[in-house]
């Protein structure tokens, strides 16, 4: 016997299932940054091979197919004899995948600042580090935030191909529900709306804080 979905039911499990959702988006997103911002400094270094080595990790992750990276997390990482689950085997492929683009983002930024400003700073006898964090970072950050933000909004679309694992987030609990109502206009027009209402939010605020340095730089 067929068993019966009311509307709520179909929504509670949904949203149920956008909490791991939202939780898998911000795992990857705190553990890109934690990974990037080391990976930021190397690239700022100059120095030849660890700059090749980043770049080449940042390619690996941009040129390859988010899906095929969560297939080698998953089934890949099994045939060492590792077991790995859903949840872990997402979160890593989604960091990686993360900080390849946060590294490129934030190292574009702070490069698309005048060469000048670097050297009029070594003319005052200021180190490295005082240079990022007193002159280059906070110009940098008005460039960055909105990249930063929007690519925000790719992790949290992005979580939905970790289904293909297994991993039961907003997606996977869609095509579950529609298998048992066999109501996939209701079901999918429901999963499309969460997305929806998870990711308008951060695409409005990266707007805003556009417009905020923006207009803090100009004054």
């Amino acid at each position: 016997m067929m068993t019966t979905f009311s509307d709520w039911d179909i929504v509670r499990n949904l949203l149920l299932a956008a909490r791991w959702t939202l939780l898998l988006a911000l795992t990857a997103f705190i553990g890109g940054t934690l990974l990037a911002l080391p990976l930021v400094l190397v690239r700022l270094s100059g120095r030849r091979w660890p700059n090749r080595l980043v770049r080449t990790f940042s390619a690996l992750f941009q040129g390859t197919p988010l899906l095929m990276q969560l297939f080698l997390a998953f089934f890949g990482v099994a045939l060492f004899g590792i077991n790995v689950s859903p949840w872990l085997a997402a979160a890593l492929a989604l960091t990686c995948y993360t900080s390849a683009f946060l590294v490129d983002i934030w190292y574009g930024s702070i490069r698309a600042l005048p060469r000048g400003q670097w050297e009029a700073c070594r003319c005052l006898g200021l180190s490295f580090c005082q240079i990022l964090c007193r002159v280059v970072l906070p110009q940098a950050l008005r460039i960055a935030i909105a990249p930063t933000v929007g690519f925000a909004v790719q992790v949290v679309k992005g979580t939905a191909l970790a289904s293909v694992i297994g991993f039961v987030e907003l997606t996977r609990a869609g095509t579950i529900l529609n298998n048992v109502t066999l109501q996939p206009f209701k079901v999918f027009g429901l999963v499309a709306l969460g997305y929806f209402l998870m990711c308008y939010p951060l695409s409005r605020y990266s707007q805003y804080l556009e417009k905020k340095f923006n207009a803090a730089y100009h004054h």
